[in-house]
């Protein structure tokens, strides 16, 4: 066994186009972006090639899997 083993994976294609969009979408309503989000949603329901939005998920779960910075307290010195 090397050190980079050349595994095939059986993992389906995926829409790589999907997946992008899906963490665009992620990031746009962790933002509260909803023009941004209402734009992406409807390319997604505008394109007749998707038939299932488990790459759209995929997408939207990898951003929601990094959690948010916390941020700093105000007037809090020590």
């Amino acid at each position: 066994m090397g050190l980079f083993s050349r595994k095939n994976n059986d993992e389906p294609a995926r829409d790589e186009r999907m997946v992008e969009l899906g963490r665009d979408y992620a990031i746009a309503h962790r933002h509260n972006d909803r023009r941004t989000m209402n734009r992406i949603m409807r390319e997604v329901g505008n394109d007749k090639d998707v038939t299932d939005l488990s790459d759209f998920r995929t997408g939207q779960e990898s951003y929601d899997s990094i959690p948010p910075i916390p941020r700093p307290g105000r007037n809090r010195r020590r």
